[in-house]
Parts: C-alpha cells; structure tokens; sequence
C-alpha cells in the first residue's frame, strides 16, 4: 500500500457512520459514493477539482454515458493488476449492461479484503469485497 492509498483509507475509515444522503458530501451529516470520494479528495488535496452539477439517482443510465468513469478517467490514475490495493478506487457496474455508477475505496487487503462507500440504506460502511462485489469492479484508478 502506497503512503497516498494508507492517508485516503485513514480519511475514508473517519466518514464511517455517516448517513447516506444523495449529492450530499459531508461528514457526518450525509453523503453518497461520489460525495464520500469528494470528501476524500478535499481532505488530500484541499479542494474539488471540478464543479459537481446536480446529478439524479439514475443519472446516466438514459443516454448510457458512462460519466462517472469519464471523471474518473480526468482526474485519477488507472490502475491495472489482478487484486485491488488499498486506497485504490473502486468503479463499479451494478447491472449488466448499465453504466458504471458505484465507488467505492479498496480498505483491507489480503485473505478478507474490504472496501468503504456509501450505500443506499446503509450510509458509510466498511463491506467485504466479496465475490458478488468484486465481479462488479469494471475499473480502478488511484490518487494522483
């Protein structure tokens, strides 16, 4: 694990327990997955690197743009290899065939790897990365 990847774990394990809130990214009071790597990206860097528009909950999926993973793309760096390591992000596909719009933050390593995000439901938690999550993965980038 990089320096870089132990700081944005160390920062994503302090929003656990936030309520999930749509467009929000507030620790604490409420954030989605984007809000919560927002979070992640203000406490590393000092501020967003770009304007955030209002987004709705199946934002995307009408035209099939893939606008997550361009943003990804613009502003982290690709990762390739066979195991996620911690600190990557992770860039989820929920449905065959549907955009690519969950992250999540890779934790633990090893035997019984986790991933921090937020869930609908749920808010900020720790979850295995288990099979039916990890088949789910269709990218994953790094902090710059």
């Amino acid at each position: 694990m990089s320096a870089r990847g132990r700081e944005a774990v160390a920062i994503a394990r302090g929003w656990i327990g936030t309520p999930y809130l749509h467009q929000a990214s507030v620790r604490g009071a409420g954030t989605d997955c984007l809000g919560l790597l927002r979070g992640v990206w203000r406490d590393l860097y000092g501020c967003e690197p770009e304007a955030v528009p209002p987004y709705t909950a199946d934002w995307s999926e009408p035209e099939g743009a893939e606008r997550l993973w361009q943003a990804a793309i613009r502003h982290l760096v690709p990762v390739a290899g066979p195991e996620p390591s911690a600190g990557d992000v992770l860039l989820f596909r929920m449905r065959d065939g549907g955009v690519a719009k969950h992250l999540g933050i890779a934790a633990a390593e090893g035997a019984a790897p986790t991933f921090i995000h937020a869930f609908s439901g749920h808010g900020v938690l720790e979850s295995p990365l288990s099979r039916p999550w990890a088949r789910r993965i269709v990218a994953r980038f790094a902090f710059p």
